[in-house]
């Protein structure tokens, strides 16, 4: 190994700080297990203070805490995604986390006997690794995007902020899913806005509402209990997930997109002299598009053999049998389809720390013998 690399060796290394990676936290240190969690942001939290300025989660503050810490909210209020970040900090803090801030993962690899883990000038040893970052970090465009009027304003929603940031003129949203519907209702205050996409329903009542508050319970107990993956009807919906398919609106619904002015209009099918023109063959005059189609996979810096067509990772509840010590945290139905929620990440984050402390458990037992 390089001697310019700062090496350490540790039990378990937790790659990304999220809200997953601090639960996983949680119950190593439950377990009184060591381990440090490393994250590319500066501070706690910033994945969601960097998100747009009006976002706000789907479920109230009573489905919103990690194990061992409420969020200190009332129980109906739904948090703002910066009340989200600090909570992620506070959580961190509170339990004494180890974590390391402002560390990108390069690199993961396996010499034989141990995950070597690559983190700038950094390397760390690890009898075991959990990978519990969004599989989802490569924004989608399509290739068409380049072929785009050059004095327009494009950009993907992972770097909307606030309507400041466009031009006078109007604006062509892509992607007519949550965060599409979310950012139009944003926009549509100051601008023409168009939303493009298919329709993918949505769900039928306010989530704030006095209905919702009869039916949360209901959800979150068919999420947490029925839908996992010994239904096969949940594994029919985690292939959809899967294939790129879209949830219902859940906060916006179509009357609401109608009432504030934004026009719902066909798919985007390519590009006629710099302007947008939609499957119904009619060529949009605006000055911005924000796309909200969505990420891909990327994996590129995991290299081992543990990933499935269309790099979709292999493991059963987050355990990766054929690479003993590897775990992924915080996927969409990992268990069931509250895995990809935060209020699912403690039963997932236990069954994982369980595993890492029985194959400790084995590792001292094997050195002792």
């Amino acid at each position: 190994m390089n001697n310019s690399y700062k090496t350490e060796r540790i039990d378990t290394v937790i790659v990304g700080g999220g809200q997953a990676g601090l639960a996983m936290g949680y119950q190593l240190a439950e377990r009184g297990l060591k381990f440090v969690i490393l994250d590319a942001h500066q501070r706690v939290g910033d994945a969601w203070r960097n998100r747009w300025d009006s976002l706000r989660l789907f479920t109230p503050a009573r489905y919103d805490g990690l194990p061992g810490l409420p969020f200190p909210a009332p129980r109906s209020y739904f948090p703002t995604k910066d009340e989200m970040g600090d909570y992620l900090e506070s959580y961190a803090a509170r339990f004494g986390l180890r974590i390391r801030t402002g560390e990108r993962v390069d690199a993961l690899s396996n010499d034989g006997q141990r995950f070597l883990v690559a983190a700038g000038d950094m390397r760390f040893e690890a009898d075991n690794v959990v990978i519990a970052t969004s599989p989802e970090l490569v924004p989608h465009i399509p290739s068409f995007a380049s072929e785009l009027d050059p004095f327009m304003i494009q950009f993907h929603s992972l770097h909307y902020s606030n309507a400041a940031q466009l031009q006078p003129g109007p604006v062509l949203i892509v992607g007519a899913g949550n965060s599409g519907a979310d950012i139009a209702m944003d926009v549509v205050k100051d601008h023409p806005t168009y939303l493009s996409g298919r329709d993918v329903g949505h769900i039928p009542f306010p989530i704030n509402g006095f209905t919702a508050t009869f039916i949360y319970p209901v959800v979150r107990f068919m999420f947490h209990r029925v839908m996992t993956v010994h239904n096969p009807i949940a594994r029919k919906v985690r292939a959809s997930l899967e294939a790129g398919h879209g949830l219902p609106l859940v906060r916006v619904k179509p009357k609401h997109l109608a009432a504030a002015g934004v026009e719902r209009v066909t798919r985007v099918a390519g590009v006629e002299d710099g302007k947008p023109v939609l499957e119904d063959g009619r060529v949009l005059d605006v000055a911005n598009m924000i796309w909200c189609t969505g990420y891909r996979p990327n994996y590129s810096w995991i290299d081992l053999p543990v990933f499935e067509t269309g790099n979709v990772p292999t493991h059963k509840r987050g355990v990766v049998e054929q690479q003993p010590g590897l775990y992924f945290m915080g996927l969409n139905f990992q268990f069931s389809a509250s895995s990809g929620q935060i209020n699912g990440l403690g039963r997932d984050s236990a069954y994982i720390a369980k595993a890492i402390a029985g194959r400790k458990v084995h590792q001292t037992e094997a050195v002792a013998a």
